[in-house]
């Protein structure tokens, strides 16, 4: 069965760091672009930060570049995302999200998510 389970979210300081975890199981991880969305409440799920299947590229949202570092280790099958310097802005739903290339498919597989809160 093919799973992602988030971790590592909580209550945070402004200014803080957390550091998320995602555990990928029943798919050959190597094959999937991960990704990491989130969603503030009364707003839309929005792109975080992604990483290629090898690991090689990656990609961020202008609101977190500088401040978050997305990180996959294929031998663990997990994708991570390090938070830095966390403002209430921050606060959000975190989404684990995989997208296999080979082959190719439109339909992602999300997880069920962890909660992050910035506040003092």
């Amino acid at each position: 069965q093919v799973q992602l389970v988030e971790s590592g979210g909580g209550l945070v300081q402004p200014g803080g760091s957390l550091r998320l975890s995602c555990a990928a199981s029943g798919l050959t991880f190597s094959n999937y672009n991960m990704s990491w969305y989130r969603q503030a409440p009364g707003k839309e799920r929005e792109f975080v930060a992604q990483i290629t299947g090898t690991g090689g590229s990656t990609k961020y949202a202008d609101s977190v570049k500088g401040r978050f570092t997305i990180s996959r280790d294929n031998a663990k099958n997990t994708v991570s995302l390090q938070m830095n310097s966390l403002t209430p802005e921050d606060t959000a739903v975190f989404y684990c999200h995989a997208l296999r290339l080979f082959p190719p498919t439109s339909i992602p597989l999300w997880g069920r998510g962890t909660q992050v809160t910035v506040s003092s």
